[in-house]
C-alpha cells in the first residue's frame, strides 16, 4: 500500500493549502480506486478541507478561531496553566482539538473525491515557523 510523508514549512498561523501535493502522491502511486488517509504529525496544527476559491474564507477562518480561542495572555485565558512555550502554545493544542489531524478522502480513477472548490490545508495554529510533517496513505 502506497505511504509518502511530506513536509510542510509553515511561515506562522494560518492556511497552508496542500492539495497539489497530495494529488501528485495519489497519481504517482498508480493506484486507481480506495480511501486516502492523511494525517498530521502534530498537536498543535490540524487539517481541513475548506473552499480554495475565494481567500476570504481563509481570512474569516484564522480570524474566527483567534476570537474563539485568543493567545493565553488575553485576561479570559487565565485559567491555562501550559505556558512553557509562549501565549499561542495551549491555545494550538485547544484549535487542534476542536478541528482534526486525520482526513479520509475517497479516490477514483486515481483522482480524489474532493468538490469543486475544496482543498486540503494544513491548518498552522503557532506563530512561529513550523516543519510539519504530513503522512499520506492510499489503502485499496
Amino acid at each position: 500500500m502506497p505511504q509518502e510523508t511530506i513536509e510542510i514549512s509553515t511561515r506562522g498561523q494560518g492556511l497552508y493549502e496542500v492539495t497539489d501535493a497530495v494529488q501528485t502522491f495519489v497519481r504517482s502511486s498508480g493506484q486507481e480506486d480506495g480511501l486516502l488517509t492523511i494525517f498530521v504529525r502534530h498537536t498543535s496544527c490540524s487539517l481541513l478541507i475548506q473552499e480554495n476559491a475565494d481567500p476570504d474564507v481563509q481570512k474569516d477562518l484564522k480570524t474566527f478561531f483567534a476570537r474563539l480561542v485568543p493567545p493565553s495572555s488575553d485576561p479570559s485565558m487565565a485559567w491555562v496553566v501550559h505556558t512553557m512555550e509562549g501565549p499561542d502554545d495551549m491555545p494550538a493544542h485547544i484549535k487542534s482539538a476542536l478541528t482534526q489531524v486525520s482526513i479520509g478522502i475517497p479516490v477514483s480513477r486515481g483522482k480524489m473525491v474532493l468538490g469543486t472548490w475544496q482543498g486540503i490545508y494544513l491548518f498552522e495554529h503557532r506563530n512561529q515557523r513550523h516543519e510539519r510533517q504530513i503522512v499520506l496513505h492510499l489503502s485499496p
